[in-house]
């Protein structure tokens, strides 16, 4: 295990850069109820520097998701009664990451028999870089034999809490606390991806390296972090960043933001939107770049 303290620098921004620069950033998010997560997710995105970000999301909370946010493209997905993703969605969804540079799929979709397929097909289908948080990793813990077989098909990044960790390796969120970086590790190695084990020093790890951070508090524990988290690594991915280096990053700023934002309101007051108001202050703090 080689531990990681330095951290990488983001890609250099020459004069002659365009969007298509940066990479396109495709976020698959949301439900009835859960529009924020995907709102979240979109506003990490860009705050994280992509290029284009495009959010989708059903087509009931399409609207409020397009409403808040004019910089992010926005598509409607087909969805249920439930306002939930119909399974005519899941080909649509993966057209659409083949047009794209990197994606993020998981937050506030629900746990439907749909996210399930989709997720199975995200998995199988495409080889385009995947960021894979919330609802996507519980789909995922019920079909873990994906797993056995989409080793090294493209880069992969796992963000669970260790709740949703602990439901992928069959331990309770307590034998998960107690040996965070020894399981991530040995998780990482075995399935060849970048496991993000989120919490207090949160684990950066490939099964080769091991990064612990040292940024972020108590104010973070809120809904709605975690998923400008999604999109600020899905936009350091896009941005052509190595995999290990993209989540590196994404924590380290993640949880610098949440502590510029804490001075400012607390960490009892904190919500998920100081945190993206704080991300470029947060960036403004690493290495300077052309």
């Amino acid at each position: 295990m080689e531990r990681i303290d330095q951290l990488p620098s983001l890609p250099r921004r020459p004069p002659e850069s365009h969007k298509g620069t940066f990479g396109r950033v495709l976020l698959v998010a949301g439900s009835r109820g859960m529009s924020g997560a995907a709102v979240l997710c979109g506003l990490g995105a860009l705050r994280g520097g992509a290029g284009l970000v495009t959010v989708a999301a059903p087509k009931l909370v399409w609207p409020i998701v397009a409403g808040y946010e004019p910089s992010y493209l926005t598509v409607p997905l087909p969805d249920d009664a439930e306002g939930q993703l119909d399974p005519s969605a899941i080909p649509v969804v993966i057209e659409l990451m083949e047009k794209n540079t990197a994606c993020g799929l998981g937050p506030g979709l629900g746990q439907s028999e749909t996210v399930s397929r989709l997720v199975s097909e995200a998995l199988q289908r495409s080889t385009v870089p995947l960021v894979l948080d919330a609802d996507g990793l519980n789909a995922l813990a019920k079909q873990r034999s994906l797993l056995n077989w989409v080793r090294g098909t493209r880069p992969l990044i796992f963000t669970p809490h260790p709740g949703e960790f602990g439901r992928l390796v069959g331990k309770t969120t307590g034998e998960v606390q107690s040996r965070r970086q020894e399981l991530a590790f040995d998780f990482a190695r075995r399935h060849d991806l970048i496991l993000v084990l989120k919490g207090n020093q949160t684990v950066v790890t490939d099964g080769r390296r091991l990064y612990v951070n040292r940024t972020g508090n108590p104010g973070l524990a809120t809904g709605g972090t975690g998923d400008v988290l999604t999109g600020l690594v899905t936009a350091f991915l896009a941005q052509g960043l190595e995999p290990f280096a993209a989540a590196q990053l994404g924590v380290y700023v993640h949880g610098l933001a949440g502590d510029l934002a804490a001075g400012e309101v607390g960490p009892v007051a904190l919500i998920a939107t100081d945190l993206v108001r704080f991300l470029p202050a947060a960036i403004e703090t690493l290495s300077p770049r052309e």
